[in-house]
C-alpha cells in the first residue's frame, strides 16, 4: 500500500497532503530516514529532530522561488526528501550520488553550498537585501541551530539583522546540542529559556485560567500572547534578542506543527528580523538515538534493531593515539591543557577531559576563539593542544597567523581529518592545510607516517619552544615501517629506503629515483617503492616529517645522486610542498632534476568512500606507478 509519503516527488508536493495525514507523513520520513541511514550512513539523529520542523517550513514556504538557508546543512535531508529527491537517497554520500548537505548544483531548492557552522544568517542577510534591491517579494528564512549560534560569524548577522526594516525569519532550532553537548554562556541563556519554571508555570495557569473567564477570558489571553510586551518578557530578564532589536517568538515545541504554522505566519508580517525559537529533541522517534545523539550525529551503517555499527573496528584510529598521548602527557606535564571547539568526542579529547577536567576547554563552534583563547593560555604559562579537523582550522586563519604564530608561541595544534575525508564532501575534505600553513613564519608543520610517529611528534612538540601543527589523516593508523622508526629530529626528514647510490652503471645518477612522501603518503611511497624496485630500478624513499622547515640539507645531498625526484602529499598542488620543492631547485640552479609533483587536483572534491575517490583521481599505488613511469619515459 502507498504511503503518504509516496505522494510527495517534487517540490511544494506537501501541499496537497491533508492535514490529517501530518502525523502520519512525519511517521513515514522518520522510518524512511532510518532505514536509509541505516545502509549508507550519515548524519540521523539530527535529521530526526527537525522532522516537523521541515515539514512546517514547506508548508509556509513555495520552491524554489523562496530561500531557505540552512546552518551547517546535515540537518537537511528531510528537506531533501520534500523536494523530490526520495530516489537518490541510496547513494546518499557516495561518489556522484545525493550530498549529506545541501547542494545548488543539485537542486534549485538549496539556496547555499553549506558544511560549516555558523553561515546561515549572513547568507540570509545578504538575500534579504538583494530582494530588496531588486524589488522582489520572496520570503527568506534561516534555519540555525543553538550550537550554531555560540559561533561569532552568527552574533555578527544578528547584530547587522537588528537594522533590518524588511522581514527574514531566523528559526533557532534548539535541541541542546552541536555535536556535543553545547556549553558557555549562550547555551545556559537557552536553558533559562527552554525550561525556566518560573515563566512555564505562570504562562500555564494564566492562559489556563484565561481561557476559562467566560467571553472576553480567551480574548485576553489571544491579546497578552500577540503583545509585544508579552508574559516572557515580563518574568525572564534580559530578552537579549528583543533587546538588540530583534522580535522574538518563543519559545514553542518544535514538533508541533500548529504552533510551528502560526509562528511563522505571525514572524511573516514583521518588517524586521523576527526569531523562532523552536525547541526539538535529536534523535527523535528512535530510541537509541535518542539515548546517545552524540554518537548518532554522523554514523556508519548500522543494524536498525541494536543501533551497533554494522562495521567491525580495524584497529586503532590516528584519534586514538592522540587521545592516549594526550592521557599521557598530560600525566607528566600539569601545565598541558587541551582545547576543543564543541568537538570533545570527534577529536579524541573525552577522556582527557574525563581525567584532567579542569585543564579540558571546549569552547562551543567559535574556532577563531579557541586558537586565540589558546595564545592567552600559552602566555600565561601553559602549553595549549588545539584539537580540530583540517577543514575547521580553515576557519581560525587570521588568528593563527596573528595571535600565535607573530609572537612565536608555543601552541599545539592537532590538526585530525587532513587529506582526503570521504562522504562528507566538499566542505570537510582536509586537502588545504599545507598551502595555508606552510608558509607562515615561526610555524613547524609535520606530519606522521605511522601511527609510532603521531605519538613522538607530539612529544616532540610539546618540548619545541614555538607553535607546531602536526596533520593526520581519518581513519585506522598505519602500522607499517615500524623498523624504520628515528628520532623524531628538528627540521630533519627520515630516509626509510635508500637506493645503491655506489652503483657505477653509466646514468645511474640520471636514471636514480627519489620519493618524497609526506605524512599517509608514505604507506603509498613504501607501495611504489616495492614495485619499481622489483622491477629493477633504483629507488630511495624519504618521510620528510616536516611540511616546514624543509630539510633542504638532505634535498641538496640527493640532488648529487638523484635524477628523478617525485613528490607524494595528499593536499592539492598550489602552495604544496611539492611546490616548496620546485622553488628550491630553481633557487639552487638545479635545472637537471626532473621533479614531479603528485598531489590532488586544485578542485574541490566531492563525497565518496575515500579509496573510491582516490581512484578516481588516480591516487592509488598502481595509478600512481604507472604515472611516474609515464614522466621517466616522456622527461
Amino acid at each position: 500500500m502507498a504511503g503518504i509519503l509516496d505522494l510527495i516527488n517534487g517540490a511544494n508536493d506537501i501541499k496537497k497532503v491533508k492535514p490529517s495525514d501530518y502525523n502520519k507523513l512525519a511517521e513515514e520520513i522518520r522510518e524512511f530516514l532510518i532505514g536509509n541511514i541505516s545502509k549508507t550512513g550519515g548524519h540521523l539523529a539530527s535529521n530526526l529532530g527537525t522532522v516537523e520542523l521541515t515539514m512546517a517550513l514547506h508548508l509556509y514556504l513555495d520552491f524554489p522561488e523562496d530561500k531557505l538557508v540552512w546552518d551547517v546543512g546535515h540537518q537537511a535531508y528531510t528537506h531533501k526528501l520534500l523536494t523530490g529527491r526520495k530516489k537518490e537517497f541510496a547513494s546518499l554520500r557516495t561518489f556522484e550520488g545525493l550530498s549529506g548537505f545541501p547542494k545548488r548544483k543539485e537542486s534549485a531548492c538549496d539556496s547555499l553550498d553549506t558544511g560549516h557552522s555558523s553561515t546561515s544568517l549572513s547568507a540570509a542577510m545578504g538575500l534579504v537585501r538583494a530582494r530588496d534591491l531588486r524589488g522582489g517579494d520572496e520570503k527568506i528564512v534561516a534555519v540555525i541551530g543553538d550550537g550554531a549560534l555560540s559561533g561569532g560569524m552568527a552574533f555578527e548577522a544578528l547584530n547587522n539583522a537588528a537594522e533590518l526594516k524588511s522581514n527574514l525569519i531566523i528559526v533557532l532550532n534548539d535541541n541542546k546540542m552541536s555535536i556535543s553537548e553545547n556549553v558557555g554562556g549562550m547555551a545556559n541563556y537557552l536553558g533559562k529559556l527552554r525550561t525556566g519554571d518560573k515563566y512555564i508555570n505562570l504562562k500555564q495557569t494564566v492562559e489556563k485560567a484565561l481561557n476559562n473567564v467566560p467571553g472576553i477570558g480567551k480574548k485576553i489571553a489571544d491579546k497578552i500572547r500577540k503583545s509585544k510586551d508579552s508574559l516572557k518578557r515580563l518574568v525572564i530578564p534580559g530578552m537579549l534578542f528583543e533587546d538588540m532589536g530583534l522580535t522574538y517568538i518563543g519559545p514553542i515545541d518544535g514538533h508541533n506543527l500548529n504552533e510551528l504554522s502560526m509562528a511563522l505566519a505571525s514572524a511573516s508580517k514583521a518588517k524586521k528580523a523576527v526569531i523562532i525559537h523552536a525547541v526539538t529533541k535529536k534523535g527523535r522517534g528512535y530510541r537509541p538515538a535518542e539515548k546517545n545523539p552524540s554518537y548518532f550525529h554522523g554514523v556508519d551503517a548500522f543494524d536498525v534493531k541494536t543501533g551497533k555499527n554494522s562495521k567491525a573496528k580495524k584497529g586503532a584510529t590516528y584519534t586514538d593515539i592522540f587521545s592516549e598521548t594526550m592521557l599521557e602527557l598530560g600525566e607528566k606535564h600539569n601545565n598541558l591543557v587541551a582545547i576543543t571547539a564543541a568537538m570533545p568526542s570527534g577529536t579524541g579529547l573525552n577522556k582527557f577531559k574525563q581525567k584532567y577536567p579542569e585543564r579540558f576547554f571546549d569552547v562551543g563552534i567559535a574556532e577563531e576563539h579557541a586558537v586565540t583563547f589558546a595564545a592567552g593560555l600559552a602566555l600565561g604559562g601553559m602549553k595549549p593542544v588545539v584539537a580540530v579537523y583540517s577543514t575547521f582550522l580553515q576557519r581560525a586563519y587570521d588568528q593563527i597567523v596573528h595571535d600565535v604564530c607573530l609572537s612565536s608561541l608555543p601552541v599545539i595544534f592537532a590538526i585530525d581529518r587532513a587529506g582526503i575525508v570521504g562522504n562528507d564532501g566538499e566542505t570537510h575534505q582536509g586537502i588545504f592545510d599545507i598551502s595555508f600553513l606552510s608558509h607562515i613564519p615561526s610555524l613547524t608543520v609535520m606530519a606522521p607516517k605511522n601511527a609510532t610517529e603521531l605519538k613522538e611528534m607530539l612529544c616532540f612538540a610539546y618540548t619545541h619552544d614555538g607553535p607546531v601543527a602536526i596533520r593526520y589523516p581519518r581513519g585506522r593508523a598505519y602500522e607499517g615501517l615500524a623498523e624504520y622508526q628515528e628520532p623524531v629530529e628538528y627540521g630533519r626528514s627520515e630516509v626509510i629506503y635508500q637506493s645503491n647510490t655506489a652503483g657505477k652503471k653509466k646514468n645511474a645518477q640520471k636514471n636514480r629515483i627519489l620519493l618524497l612522501a609526506a605524512g599517509s603518503m608514505v604507506e603509498t611511497g613504501a607501495q611504489i617503492h616495492d614495485i619499481l624496485t622489483e622491477e629493477g630500478r633504483e629507488v630511495t624513499l624519504v618521510n620528510i616529517r616536516f611540511l616546514r622547515p624543509m630539510d633542504t640539507e638532505l634535498l641538496k645531498e640527493m640532488a648529487a645522486s638523484h635524477g628523478i625526484w617525485v613528490t607524494l602529499e595528499e593536499n592539492v598542488k598550489r602552495g604544496g610542498y611539492g611546490e616548496g620543492v620546485a622553488a628550491y631547485l630553481f633557487e639552487q640552479n638545479l635545472r637537471d632534476i626532473r621533479l614531479l609533483n603528485i598531489t590532488l587536483p586544485d578542485q574541490f572534491i566531492e563525497q565518496g568512500d575515500v579509496s573510491v575517490l582516490k581512484e578516481k583521481f588516480g591516487f592509488d599505488p598502481l595509478s600512481l606507478t604507472a604515472h611516474i613511469k609515464d614522466f621517466i619515459s616522456h622527461s
